[in-house]
């Protein structure tokens, strides 16, 4: 008991006081309580590399076992009845909207099949990329990378360079292309739910997206280029995909998307004032509604679509169920660092904070910029967004007119760093595994952020001072 007491003193030093409080006090958080967030983190990036037999088979129990390093300490600091409703809280109004609107995407576009073949040179790659990031901001990172995934990697299946088109696919289908519209990405969505106007996004950012995009799309045309001469040379790999005419199967799972969007923004516009009560935690209608008829979309989607589009896809709930339990581990264990995090100045991580303001009081909009996007690299990127926007104010009808450039930054940020690992964007884990399963020798997690550190950071350093600077 008194190893439990020095425990708790060391990780919560006013646990008395806290108690009395609606929600976790960031303010008298040590960091202490991120260390289950980072050991979580640091699972993911070193269990494929240095024990893959054990992750392949035990990833859900490690995270499980991450998380109960936050919810146990929880439960000890405060209560049981406080503590189930901070975990709650982050699963039944973030985790499950979460997961319904990825299985719903996954499932329904799982359905779609882009038969046939062309061969994946580099102008039909960037072809394919550009067209990806396009229809991102239409059906969502998550819709537009499960959509076109598949197809690129059997365009480069019979090149023994392929991966970096994978890897650029994260960069510009499954984040940056989501950053014109709040459909694109969640963080954009949780801003248009606050207030900011659907259309606000597209017209206050569409400068910094053709920017970033344009200036990663021309990088990934010479690399490869570069790799497809090298390839000229190389003994010739018989294609398992030979080329054949392109058509699109599974078409009624088209309007069945069009009904995934739809659900959202009616869950935006339409505000009946009715809640539900669970364990504390309020629930909306218009939430539990959105969530039922998405949820009903994907099932219509797996009754509609023929098993053999499916299994031309390689479609199995591998995927899905690797980010289900992993972000659910990722959901609970930031849910102390997002305290700490709203504390702002009176928090343990009040230096970061304090970089945001200048000398002048004025907001820094670079710091915005960078600040958001390294926490969105290993944060979700939704939440992270959230703490900024109401650092910065939270009022969405200044924050869209006089703070505009700084509303900007931190869209920009939250939205285009997401890439910056595997895990600051769900599609970015749902891409690197599908690609794992189909062949591809996929670099590990600081592999890839090797190649984000050598391309985007430079991209995002070269825009931020033109842009937020």
């Amino acid at each position: 008991m008194a190893g439990a007491a020095l425990a708790v003193t060391m990780l919560f030093p006013a646990a008395a006081v806290a108690a009395e409080e609606h929600a976790l006090p960031g303010t008298s958080m040590s960091l202490w309580w991120a260390l289950p967030f980072a050991g979580l983190l640091l699972s993911i990036a070193t269990g494929p590399l240095l024990f893959h037999h054990v992750w392949e088979h035990h990833y859900g129990k490690i995270a499980a076992l991450w998380a109960a390093l936050v919810v146990a300490p929880l439960a000890l600091a405060f209560g049981i009845p406080q503590a189930a409703e901070a975990v709650l809280h982050v699963l039944l109004t973030e985790y499950m909207s979460f997961i319904v609107l990825l299985f719903a995407l996954f499932t329904i576009s799982g359905g779609i099949l882009v038969a046939g073949n062309i061969h994946g040179t580099p102008l039909v790659n960037a072809g394919l990329l550009l067209a990806g990031a396009l229809l991102a901001s239409v059906i969502g990172t998550t819709g537009a990378s499960m959509i076109l995934i598949r197809p690129i990697i059997r365009a480069n299946d019979a090149r023994p360079f392929n991966a970096h088109v994978v890897v650029f696919f994260i960069f510009l289908v499954s984040n940056i292309g989501g950053s014109l519209t709040p459909l694109g990405d969640p963080p954009l969505f949780v801003g248009f739910l606050r207030g900011v106007d659907f259309f606000w996004t597209t017209a206050n950012l569409w400068r910094e997206t053709s920017f970033v995009g344009g200036l990663v799309l021309a990088v990934f045309l010479a690399i490869d280029t570069i790799l497809h001469r090298r390839e000229a040379g190389a003994p010739k790999i018989k294609d398992p995909t030979p080329d054949s005419k392109v058509r699109i199967r599974g078409l009624p799972n088209i309007p069945l998307l069009a009904g995934v969007i739809g659900a959202i923004l009616l869950s935006a516009t339409w505000k009946p004032d009715v809640t539900f009560s669970i364990q504390g935690v309020t629930l909306e209608l218009q939430n539990l509604v959105r969530d039922a008829i998405i949820l009903a979309l994907a099932f219509v989607s797996l009754a509609v679509s023929r098993k053999e589009y499916r299994e031309a896809n390689g479609f199995n709930w591998g995927p899905i169920a690797e980010v289900a339990k992993l972000f659910a581990g990722i959901f609970i264990c930031i849910v102390p660092v997002i305290a700490i995090l709203r504390a702002g100045h009176e928090g343990a991580l009040a230096p970061l904070v304090a970089l945001v303001t200048s000398a002048q009081g004025t907001p820094n909009n670079l710091a915005y910029f960078w600040l958001t996007g390294a926490l969105s690299s290993f944060l979700d990127n939704a939440p992270t967004y959230l703490v900024f926007f109401e650092l910065a104010g939270g009022d969405p009808s200044h924050l869209m007119t006089e703070f505009a450039s700084t509303l900007a930054a931190i869209s920009a940020g939250a939205v285009f760093m997401g890439a910056n690992t595997y895990i600051g964007n769900a599609p970015n884990f749902m891409v690197y595994a599908i690609a794992r399963q189909r062949g591809v020798e996929m670099p590990g997690f600081f592999g890839y952020m090797l190649w984000s550190g050598l391309v985007l950071i430079p991209t995002f350093w070269i825009a931020g001072f033109p842009f937020f600077g």
